[in-house]
């Protein structure tokens, strides 16, 4: 998902000889309209400062000598987009750019698809007969609606009849079915209109399996809630919660996941730990034994991100490589075989991937340079290749670039452009591909958004 950082920059010159010039760069950072504070930007080069945003999002460094430099953003565990700048000062008086901070979950898809626009609202198409469009109707719609009441809105996430949304302040909404306390909002009572979750703050990530839900605090705890059957809350137990309930055992984690029936966390440390059902081994310990607790994955480290499909696991590594595991029987796994696997696996020879994303039985990895490549089921076209042939070797789609987010659901893809449009393609059965039919596509078509 990628959220707008304005950091407009002023290079004001003192008097003087351009040799001896010192600068003041002053700037301000906003997150979805809001102000940002405690972002830490670092000066390096002929001269090393640093600055931090105060409670307005404003920032300054005075001072700075003339030569060359590289101005560095960081904000928690948030990866940058660029991740840095080159500046050069020699006596220019002012310039001026942006930062983009990247978020994955600017768009969600299921039998429903959601998108959090740059404004910060959120909107849906698709499946609508628990309400899991948020319009306070049950009335399935093929072309995008706006979620109700919803503002300030940074990420999404689709299970598979509710929906999530994680607003710029830290708390989480809810919305769609509750038949299992999905929601989370001590009932199970469902809701057409979205119904913010309590006791639960400082929220940072967001993601929701078929029946529950799991987010991540700034504190690095993982928190989860809605039916627990397989042990997919992680807090040692079966017994399903319509309240938040912590994970046991876990400290330092930066990003989560949830498959249908499992729960993927990576730490700080880029350790990856799984928990919930294990069917096929998509908790990638060596066995096929389900857990009600996290236990490490074998044999991976300095993960980056994780994403769960419907009994099948994907982890991007800080090298730009691929790996998978658990049900492999469409290929999702990308090792150019069928055969499942219980610890994790490389996906063909992908270098250069900055997101994964996972469908229930097909698997999307972006590339540097916003192309996309994919694998796994393509019984709907959801691989986007203009066939209905699966791969079980990532194939890089021709004619697909400038992508910044992308989605699986079941048996369709969601991408979205640096342009702000959204693109889908596959499964389209209850319209979530937004185009304003019910029509199955094998290549892209563009989301009607108004």
């Amino acid at each position: 998902m990628l959220i707008s950082l304005l950091v407009a920059i002023m290079l004001l010159g003192c008097s003087g000889g351009t040799g001896n010039k010192r600068y003041t760069i002053i700037g301000h950072v906003s997150l979805a309209g809001d102000a940002l504070a405690g972002v830490t930007l670092t000066l390096a080069g002929d001269a090393s400062m640093t600055a931090t945003t105060d409670a307005n999002g404003n920032y300054i460094f005075t001072g700075v000598p003339g030569g060359k430099f590289t101005v560095t953003p960081s904000f928690g565990d948030f990866p940058f987009n660029p991740r840095l700048r080159d500046v050069w000062l020699n006596g220019i008086d002012a310039v001026g750019f942006d930062f983009v901070v990247s978020f994955l979950g600017r768009v969600a898809t299921a039998t429903h698809t959601l998108y959090a626009k740059s404004d910060g609202t959120a909107w849906a198409w698709g499946n609508n007969t628990s309400g899991q469009l948020g319009n306070g109707s049950v009335i399935s719609s093929s072309t995008p609606v706006q979620v109700n009441g919803l503002s300030k809105v940074i990420i999404v996430a689709a299970g598979s009849a509710h929906s999530v949304a994680l607003k710029s302040d830290g708390t989480v909404w809810t919305w769609g079915n509750n038949a299992s306390g999905q929601l989370g909002i001590g009932s199970t009572a469902s809701s057409a209109l979205p119904v913010q979750v309590g006791g639960i703050s400082g929220v940072k990530a967001i993601a929701a399996g078929a029946l529950h839900t799991v987010v991540v605090k700034n504190d690095g705890s993982v928190w989860a809630w809605g039916d627990n059957a397989s042990g997919q809350l992680g807090n040692g137990s079966t017994t399903s919660s319509v309240v938040p309930v912590r994970v046991s055992g876990l400290a330092g984690v930066k990003a989560a996941a949830a498959g249908a029936l499992h729960t993927i966390a990576v730490k700080s440390d880029g350790t990856v730990w799984a928990w919930g059902n294990n069917t096929d081994g998509r908790l990638g310990d060596g066995t096929l034994i389900s857990r009600s607790a996290p236990v490490q994955v074998s044999g991976i480290s300095a993960v980056a991100m994780v994403a769960g499909g419907l009994a099948h696991t994907v982890a991007l590594k800080g090298d730009g490589t691929v790996w998978a595991w658990g049900n492999n029987a469409y290929g999702q796994l990308g090792s150019g075989n069928v055969t499942s696997s219980n610890i994790p696996v490389v996906a063909g020879s992908l270098q250069g991937v900055t997101a994964v994303a996972a469908g229930d039985d097909h698997t999307l990895a972006l590339l540097i340079g916003g192309s996309l490549a994919v694998w796994g089921n393509n019984g709907k076209g959801q691989l986007g290749d203009g066939s209905l042939t699966l791969s079980s070797n990532p194939v890089v789609l021709a004619g697909v670039f400038s992508l910044t987010d992308i989605a699986g659901g079941q048996g369709d893809t969601v991408v979205l452009r640096s342009d702000g449009a959204v693109w889908a393609w596959g499964n389209n059965a209850t319209g979530q591909l937004g185009n304003g039919t019910m029509v199955d596509s094998i290549v892209a078509v563009r989301a009607l958004l108004p």
